[in-house]
């Protein structure tokens, strides 16, 4: 099969397009064939082998130990194993693949793939897993966000972003948005009550509070991101760290966990865990209109290279996602 391989830790330069065997198929996997992979800013992490203390949780010391990168896949099922129930060959899916950037990826355990929405293209399912995963899991257990109350989305109009402001208005909080001037329409259109061209203006200078802040940036310190928040508020630390860093966005991490133990607001740094449950509650929002995936751009599976370092530059509108088939 044709797959993208990554055999040293690196920029986009490191991967290559090779002929590989099939994924084997243990009695509890699924093998799918993979239609279109989306890209995260996850992915370029795990390329650079960044921050470097990620490295010790097991993705590789001196050399990445998946060959094959990508998580984010939609597809069909090809094989499932001999204890796998609930899908079957020929089923239309999205979910977590490990090797999504190749014809064929396992998902392993197969509770991390559910039906893909009949109204998506494949495109569009690959763009939902993890992005849309965190957006939900942020928001609704997370913060704990309810009707009525005030959310800022720093960062709305990228990958999680443009999912958190729809996740959002569909839990009837009212959405204020920061984006570039570019992408304000972009994100009122998403249900934004209000925007902030970040460009034009500070966005913690105003004088409103919020009751919740979702940050997928982390380009303002902890500080400030706490004066904009009500006096119990929750800011949920979703983002941040450069390449070649050391702890990137780990860095706020234990600050935020420290602030707790002196502070009434609520500082909570977040890593989604991939749960069926929410993959499913995620396609239920789609198959009622009140979730969309928003599509920045389509690469080849040749140009995956490409795709990513559009991805690492940042500024993506929505989610960047590679064809396959």
């Amino acid at each position: 099969m044709k797959a993208i391989v990554q055999e040293r830790f690196g920029p986009p330069d490191v991967l290559r397009l090779a002929d590989i065997e099939i994924p084997t198929v243990g009695p509890d996997d699924v093998l799918v064939r993979v239609r279109a992979a989306g890209l995260n800013p996850y992915d370029w992490h795990m390329l650079r082998g960044d921050p470097y203390v990620a490295r010790l949780g097991g993705v590789g010391l001196r050399r990445p130990k998946a060959l094959v990168p990508g998580i984010d896949a939609a597809g069909t099922v090809e094989m499932v194993g001999t204890n796998v129930r609930g899908v079957r060959p020929g089923d239309e899916v999205l979910g977590l693949c490990a090797g999504a950037l190749g014809e064929y990826a396992l998902a392993a355990p197969p509770d991390v793939l559910v039906p893909k929405p009949v109204g998506l293209t494949f495109e569009e399912a690959a763009a939902v897993p993890l992005a849309a995963g965190t957006a939900l899991r942020a928001l609704r257990d997370i913060a704990e966000l309810r009707a009525g109350q005030r959310l800022l989305v720093n960062g709305a109009a990228g990958g999680i972003g443009t999912f958190a402001v729809q996740i959002a208005t569909a839990l009837g909080a009212e959405v204020t948005g920061v984006c570039s001037t570019r992408n304000i329409e972009l994100v009122r259109s998403l249900g934004a009550v209000r925007t902030i061209d970040y460009t034009a203006e500070d966005f913690l200078g105003r004088p409103e509070r919020y009751d919740a802040i979702l940050d997928n940036v982390g380009n303002r310190p902890l500080r400030r991101l706490r004066h904009a928040l009500t006096s119990t508020g929750t800011l949920v630390v979703n983002g941040g760290g450069e390449p070649g860093k050391v702890f990137g966005a780990v860095t706020n991490f234990p600050r935020g966990l420290a602030l707790n133990a002196v502070v009434r607001q609520r500082i909570r740094p977040f890593i989604w865990k991939p749960l069926q449950a929410d993959l499913m509650t995620l396609t239920a929002l789609i198959d009622d209109g009140k979730l969309a995936p928003v599509l920045d751009r389509a690469y080849s599976l040749p140009d995956a290279a490409e795709a990513l370092r559009h991805v690492e530059r940042g500024h993506t509108r929505g989610k960047v996602v590679v064809t396959i088939a």
